[in-house]
């Protein structure tokens, strides 16, 4: 694995930040939304992880990296529209919070591949991008997304009725 650059760095601090922020809007508000400052913190180091990922280029050209941080633009975008817009109507809400919740499994896949394809250092866990275990390891996080977003969506379900 190629040394962390200065702008790999921040990016990295950026997304830790984001991730934290993002799971405890989850845990506290049960959604991540403009109106609380730990959702305002993570939509922002969202945007600054996503922007800066399209700038990095460790592994010669675009990535799979790059596509998640496309994803998560994207993401950002129509979550946003959501929130700001009456564009969806009804679904608004809902819009919003699958966008936002996606965007944290858009992080959550870099960071478990960069984090056992890095640590412990010197004698990382994993040594190839094709190991087995970093596919199990995306199941388990496809699935606690799934899970999570069918609990928050019946939230909101009951929080409207």
């Amino acid at each position: 694995m190629p040394e962390i650059t200065p702008l790999g760095w921040f990016h990295t601090v950026m997304g830790i930040i984001a991730l934290l922020s993002g799971g405890f809007a989850l845990a506290k508000f049960k959604e991540i939304t403009l109106q609380s400052r730990s959702g305002q913190i993570y939509l922002a180091t969202t945007l600054i992880t996503a922007a800066t990922a399209l700038a990095i280029y460790q592994h010669g050209g675009f990535g799979a990296a790059h596509g998640l941080a496309v994803l998560t633009l994207l993401a950002l975008a129509v979550g946003t529209l959501a929130a700001t817009t009456n564009l969806f109507g009804k679904l608004s809400r809902y819009v919003r919070a699958i966008s936002y919740s996606a965007t944290l499994l858009f992080h959550a896949i870099p960071a478990v591949t960069d984090a056992l394809m890095r640590l412990p250092v010197g004698d990382p866990v994993l040594t190839s991008i094709e190991d087995p275990i970093l596919r199990m390891c995306y199941m388990v996080l496809l699935v606690l997304f799934l899970v999570g977003i069918t609990l928050q969506l019946r939230w909101i379900y009951r929080q409207q009725a």
